[in-house]
């Protein structure tokens, strides 16, 4: 990918949720909810503090992370629909 978030921005790509329940219904595409779960493709360099040192990111490519519903900003980037929010955006690191 040719694209490098800056600062505190992280890119996402969202991981497909499951086509059926538990019990075995299919759920259609225009009833699906938007996962909230999704692995993190890249990071910026990180953010400065009160004191101009840099202080970098607990998350780091690859890692698979729960993030709000609303959160990020949808793009477009080499044909991949993906997620650039900030680290406080992210909920937590799955695994």
């Amino acid at each position: 990918m040719k694209f490098r978030p800056l600062h505190d921005r992280v890119v996402v790509k969202r991981l497909e949720s499951e086509e059926k329940t538990k019990g075995g219904i299919i759920i259609p595409d225009t009833a699906k909810e938007k996962p909230q779960e999704g692995q993190v493709v890249a990071v910026g360099t990180g953010t400065r503090d009160d004191h101009g040192k840099l202080v970098a990111l607990d998350v780091k490519a690859g890692d698979r992370v729960l993030f709000g519903k609303w959160s990020g900003t949808e793009v477009k980037i080499d044909g991949q629909d993906l997620l650039i929010m900030k680290e406080s955006d992210i909920m937590g690191i799955v695994g």
